[in-house]
């Protein structure tokens, strides 16, 4: 293949700057894609910046990438060119663990080979994600993009959509169930959409009331502001599902108090930092507190579809590569509403 355009940081806590790869030469079940979109995820940030002491360098972020299929290797049967499609979290994985052969190969027992700082399973190929024009993976790790849905604002559901709904549907979300999602950001607002179509009763948990009208308007049931020490005695016991997708040292013990007896907690969020534990918070009620990371490749596509059937995409902000580092710094201060999507076509500028 030959070079292709991307962007890159060359060192930890470098400034991404223009840069050049080279993709594999298309195997016999690869599927060439034209990248068009690519959502900025937190975790990019933290990758890019070192933030958890596992960078390869120089390093291509980008794990939610929509685009359009312009070759397939000769066996392809699942692509053709022209195809719309998305590219997740993950490019591959061992395929024989348990994990893999039950439809979780996000928790592949052998390392699922992630989008971008990691490496293919051959254990030596690193991978580069989607702040690039072009990427090749294997046809049983890339998604169809339901038609009626734009790529661009469709991106971030390949890592944010698929990070709530994931939850959501193996804990049992819908009609007669009380959910409450903690924070209204990229992951949050997208919970709240998809949680109202399933037919919960949604409750969003943010530390102000700044983000009230902009929860109604997504779907949201009720607004709580969990800066109000009151809000902890008003709603004790109120909830079914709890999904925390905040990525700060909140106290869980207080939101634990929140559920109903036998309930669940999910943690999506992840905090820089140990959380204390109150036991007695899970043996007052039978509380549970459960962790849950991204979906397999069935579940995604069966994500996909059900946003596709409810209109459901990402609020975005497009913005041209050149100004990824400005965004960057938005991110961290939580200056976006609800999340920057890059149109790839600005590369060209690069």
């Amino acid at each position: 293949m030959p070079k292709t355009k991307a962007y890159a940081a060359h060192a930890p806590k470098a400034p991404l700057a223009p840069h050049s790869i080279e993709r594999r030469a298309p195997k016999e079940h690869d599927v060439v894609i034209a990248i068009k979109y690519c959502g900025i995820c937190h975790t990019d940030i933290h990758q890019v910046r070192d933030e958890w002491d596992k960078g390869t360098f120089p390093m291509v972020p980008g794990h939610e990438i929509t685009g359009v299929v312009t070759a397939v290797g000769a066996k392809v049967g699942k692509f053709k060119a022209g195809d719309k499609v998305g590219i997740g979290c993950f490019v591959d994985s061992c395929r024989v663990c348990d994990h893999c052969r039950t439809g979780f190969e996000q928790y592949c027992e052998n390392d699922p080979s992630f989008t971008y700082n990691s490496r293919e399973q051959d254990h030596k190929t690193p991978t580069y994600g989607g702040y690039s024009e072009s990427i090749v993976v294997d046809e049983n790790y890339v998604l169809c993009v339901p038609d009626n849905l734009p790529l661009d604002a469709a991106a971030p559901l390949l890592c944010a959509g698929i990070t709530l709904y994931s939850p959501l549907m193996h804990w049992k979300a819908g009609p007669g169930r009380k959910v409450a999602i903690v924070g209204l950001g990229g992951l949050g607002h997208v919970g709240v959409k998809i949680a109202h179509a399933l037919g919960a009763e949604v409750t969003v948990l943010s530390h102000s009331l700044s983000k009230e009208a902009d929860a109604k308007r997504l779907g949201a049931d009720h607004f709580h502001a969990t800066s109000d020490p009151g809000t902890f005695k008003t709603l004790k016991g109120s909830f079914d599902l709890i999904i925390c997708t905040v990525g700060t040292g909140i106290d869980w013990n207080q939101y634990l108090g929140l559920l109903r007896m036998e309930a669940t907690m999910v943690i999506v969020g992840l905090p820089p930092e140990k959380v204390p534990l109150a036991a007695g918070k899970l043996i007052e009620w039978r509380r549970n507190l459960a962790g849950s990371m991204i979906g397999g490749i069935k579940e995604t596509q069966e994500m996909l579809d059900f946003c596709g059937k409810h209109g459901i995409v990402s609020d975005i902000e497009l913005i041209p590569i050149q100004k990824v580092n400005q965004a960057y710094e938005r991110v961290v201060k939580s200056d976006v509403r609800y999340r920057f999507v890059i149109d790839l076509a600005s590369l060209e500028k690069a």
